[in-house]
């Protein structure tokens, strides 16, 4: 890997010497003459590099300004149904589900308030978005459903799409779940940290009994009804379950439409957290599967590695975002008790509080939160060659640890572009498709 300024990254392909341009995302096939010279303006410093991408054009179009994002639109919420729940994994973020307090489930006026502010701002063709988390959400099945139902009728009569989303740890399933979920195209996320007792050391029951054949019998129902609704594994990877290749393969042997994986970085007692030695295996394991993919997809069939097919659709179409998602901005987390938290991860967590249902998001709050959380206002981000692909990692990790994986991320990303080059050469129809 090439050591880049924070202005390009210059990276080697089965077809050659390509260079991504970090403004804008923008990937091009260079001559080697051209690659050397990248290489000498690179050890000559910053403005060198930038004397270079004039000379070549590659700066006449400016896509990242430092222009703040202010008041935008509520899009997306969560809402924590239940802050409890029936296992023990002992990383939780939610620790146990109470978040730190005591157990307590939403009741329903909060959740109708929660389903009116979302559409709230929403005009006719605007789609929004409305999730249930935990704890584990099915154990507040009631509230799942009724907030469900009244989002779709309010969705009917003002024109406004509405998708639905739900995070389960797939114990409590039942049969009729799988109707009502594949009646309203949820996508249904289960939570399933590795194959039998790789899952139950992580994922016990409270009474420390193992949870994996229970969630393998539920989620049966919803795996033969996938089509309009689909379900996805997440796994949440410690220093316990670092064999992902494996892990993968049987999960899409089991049938899920997707599979990803994400590191344990931030747990409320540094619990199972990853350290070095510990991201190094992780990124020989996630390119591993990465390589997979390649060799699959080439192959003409199916490999649905999530972390690798939203890296290759984030690549092909130029993304390059000040941020790492819609936390503070366009997504809010709901507590049980009507708070809104910047997202899922903050609920009853004052670094991210911004408001509550009853009363809207407190703009000076939300602004000086996206002020501050901007990728090019935070260090050493701005120096990185893959800020605006990483938009700076998650705000929760950050507030709580830092960065203990930025060369995790550089090193998962470089080998995505070459990947993706790769791809296009060999299987251009995978982004026509």
């Amino acid at each position: 890997m090439i050591g880049s300024p924070a202005d390009l990254h210059r990276f080697e392909t089965d077809f050659g010497p390509h260079v991504l341009i970090v403004d804008g995302s923008r990937v091009y096939a260079i001559d080697p003459a051209l690659g050397h010279e990248i290489d000498g303006a690179a050890s000559a410093g910053r403005e060198a590099v930038r004397a270079l991408l004039s000379s070549q054009g590659f700066a006449d179009t400016v896509f990242m300004r430092e222009t703040e994002l202010r008041d935008p639109p509520l899009r997306s919420l969560s809402l924590a149904v239940a802050q409890k729940c029936n296992l023990g994994c002992q990383y939780c973020y939610a620790q146990g589900g109470g978040f730190g307090g005591p157990e307590k489930a939403m009741p329903w006026a909060v959740a109708e308030a929660s389903v009116r502010r979302l559409f709230g701002q929403a005009r006719p063709g605007e789609r929004v978005n409305l999730a249930f988390l935990g704890g584990e959400p099915l154990t507040n099945r009631p509230v799942v459903r009724r907030a469900t139902e009244l989002a779709v009728r309010i969705a009917a009569e003002r024109g406004v799409p509405v998708g639905f989303a739900i995070t389960t740890n797939g114990t409590l399933l039942r049969p009729d779940d799988a109707e009502f979920f594949a009646g309203h195209a949820f996508a249904v996320t289960v939570s399933l940290d590795g194959v039998g007792e790789v899952h139950d050391r992580l994922r016990p029951f409270k009474s420390g009994r193992g949870s994996y054949g229970t969630v393998i019998e539920r989620i049966k129902p919803l795996l033969e009804r996938q089509g309009a609704m689909q379900v996805s594994a997440r796994v949440t990877v410690t220093p316990r379950n670092l064999g992902l290749r494996d892990t993968l393969d049987r999960f899409v042997e089991l049938g899920f439409e997707s599979v990803g994986f994400s590191p344990m970085l931030s747990s409320p007692a540094g619990s199972a957290q990853l350290d070095e030695p510990d991201l190094d295996v992780l990124l020989a394991e996630m390119i591993a599967c990465g390589r997979e993919f390649e060799r699959r997809v080439v192959a003409g069939q199916r490999y649905p590695f999530a972390n690798m097919r939203s890296a290759m659709q984030e690549i092909h179409r130029g993304t390059h975002r000040p941020y790492p998602c819609g936390a503070g901005a366009g997504y809010f987390g709901v507590s049980a008790d009507g708070g809104l938290f910047a997202c899922h991860r903050f609920v009853d967590d004052p670094a991210g509080a911004m408001g509550h249902v009853e009363t809207g998001v407190d703009r000076d709050v939300q602004r000086r939160w996206l002020a501050e959380r901007a990728v090019d206002r935070q260090e050493p981000c701005r120096s990185c060659w893959a800020r605006y692909l990483c938009g700076g990692g998650c705000h929760h990790e950050v507030i709580h640890r830092g960065r203990p994986a930025c060369d995790l991320i550089r090193g998962w990303l470089h080998y995505c572009l070459q990947a993706y080059v790769n791809l296009q050469e060999r299987c251009p129809e995978l982004f026509t498709s």
